[in-house]
């Protein structure tokens, strides 16, 4: 086995997908980002789905790309992606049709017919899993609700990055991460077959559940001929929920810090040994995902920067063309504080024009709604900094530990006025970085995998070394004490 090696990482998000280059030289990585393309949803007769076919194309094209640049076949390929998603293939492996999207609305109100069969407090206990909507337990519930015949015609359930592996080297299978966001995997191991009878999901399309950092199976050479490549490459399910991945690649993560993925979604929690099931984890909505050494990621799943980028793209439609340094800047000579969204509300969830959204929000709880771009990307940026301290004090109440440390990672690290607000609000020392930090994850599970590094703590060693983090001390500031206020908070504690 050589020193050196290069690692392709697919990292397929909510607004955007990129295949990076993880150059590994014996000691350190480099990323190269080699291709990156737009993605979203695609309304196709009322519904919102995601394009399989033109995802599975651009990977393919990023292929070709590697060996017009790169001397020889990757050393090995893994894909992560988002949770809760799948695509059902029939029994000839075939892929039925494109999958859903989880903003889809077929899942409104189906939690609560759910209910009517299985106890609530029960699904908890049994998944570690805070029930949101567009959960797959859901969304397959749904299908059984509408007696949907592509769910009659499947034979296998696929989550997004395992869609790929599969469409790369023909594996069937689900990694450990991505199922436990289904809200269908028990925190003992297994799908919670018994659970999924009484809702009269079909458990024959659950396929295997691998560890992250499972070798699968070679790149199929059919694959690799159509890009001029050749050799032996080997798919390796890494930790394919990006979450998992971003946090496996956290330099200097430990028992009193506390991580951020911050995107689309911001995902905030703590690495733990063992899942918390306890009734304030259940009142409080938090949920028990899994981590690429087979720990526990407690998390709190927050809308994220999704707010501004639907601004962003809002005003774009309208010709007014912002970039995101642009729209900071205008964010950070606007006031400050002057109002405060609840990030999770549901009038952000899918509004046709989200500044308008905003107004509406700010006029119905009594507040100026802002009035220029800088302000309501402001009022953006300080909301989200403010669900983030509301998390935290619960945080640290499940684990029993005082959270000293912020680590953000993910692309809202990159931005400056959002990490400085989130020290502030929080009144924590932030650390920001990696930005790419699913693709660092991605490439460094790859390496351990391959037998280029020990293990997670040695990549993690090896990540520290590779990259350079930003720290943000906190100003106090009595005018964050008065805007919390004006965030759901948690009320009352359940013992």
């Amino acid at each position: 086995m050589t020193s050196t090696a290069n690692f392709l990482a697919a990292d397929l998000g909510a607004s955007s997908g990129r295949l990076m280059v993880g150059r590994w030289n014996g000691r350190t990585f480099a990323l190269d980002e080699l291709h990156r393309f737009a993605n979203g949803p695609v309304r196709v007769a009322g519904s919102l789905h995601w394009d399989a076919s033109r995802i599975w194309s651009e990977l393919q094209a990023g292929l070709t790309k590697f060996r017009t640049l790169y001397k020889g076949a990757p050393t090995a390929i893994g894909v992560d992606a988002w949770g809760v998603d799948f695509a059902l293939l029939d029994k000839h492996g075939r892929l039925i049709a494109n999958p859903y999207h989880y903003r889809d609305a077929r899942t409104d109100g189906v939690p609560e017919l759910a209910f009517q069969r299985v106890d609530e407090r029960a699904v908890f206990s049994r998944t570690g899993v805070q029930t949101m909507p567009i959960n797959t337990l859901f969304q397959l519930y749904s299908m059984v609700q509408a007696d949907d015949p592509e769910l009659n015609d499947a034979e296998t359930l696929l989550t997004i990055p395992d869609l790929f592996h599969y469409f790369l080297c023909g594996a069937k299978s689900v990694e450990y991460t991505e199922a436990t966001t289904t809200q269908m995997y028990a925190t003992e191991g297994d799908w919670a077959r018994d659970l999924l009878d009484r809702l009269e999901i079909p458990t024959r399309i659950l396929p295997d559940v691998v560890s992250a950092g499972t070798v699968l199976a070679p790149v199929r050479p059919e694959i690799l001929r159509n890009a001029g490549l050749r050799g032996e490459v080997p798919v390796v399910a890494t930790a394919s929920h990006d979450t998992a991945n971003a946090v496996a690649a956290i330099p200097h993560m430990d028992e009193n810090s506390v991580f951020i993925s911050s995107g689309t979604w911001s995902l905030m929690g703590a690495e733990l040994k063992h899942p918390v099931l306890s009734d304030n984890a259940f009142a409080w909505r938090f949920t028990n995902e899994g981590g690429a050494n087979g720990s526990t990621l407690l998390v709190k799943n927050l809308t994220g920067l999704w707010i501004l980028q639907e601004c962003l793209r809002q005003w774009s439609s309208e010709g007014k063309a912002y970039t995101w340094a642009e729209v900071t800047a205008l964010a950070s000579s606007a006031p400050a504080l002057e109002c405060v969204l609840d990030v999770d509300a549901n009038d952000f969830r899918m509004p046709e024009n989200m500044p308008d959204a905003i107004a509406s929000y700010c006029h119905h709880t009594g507040q100026p709604a802002p009035q220029t771009i800088g302000a309501i990307a402001r009022c953006c940026l300080e909301s989200l900094s403010l669900k983030y301290r509301s998390v935290l004090k619960p945080l640290e109440i499940l684990t029993g530990r005082r959270l000293e440390t912020i680590r953000i990672v993910g692309g809202g690290c990159l931005n400056a006025l959002l990490c400085q607000m989130t020290a502030d609000a929080c009144d924590r020392v932030v650390v920001a970085g990696p930005a790419e930090a699913s693709a660092f994850g991605n490439v460094m599970l790859q390496a351990v995998a391959t037998g280029h590094l020990g293990d997670l703590a040695a990549g993690r060693t090896a990540i520290a070394e590779s990259i350079a983090c930003t720290t943000y001390v906190p100003h106090r500031n009595a005018d964050w004490e008065q805007a919390a206020l004006r965030i759901p908070q948690v009320q009352t504690i359940v013992t």
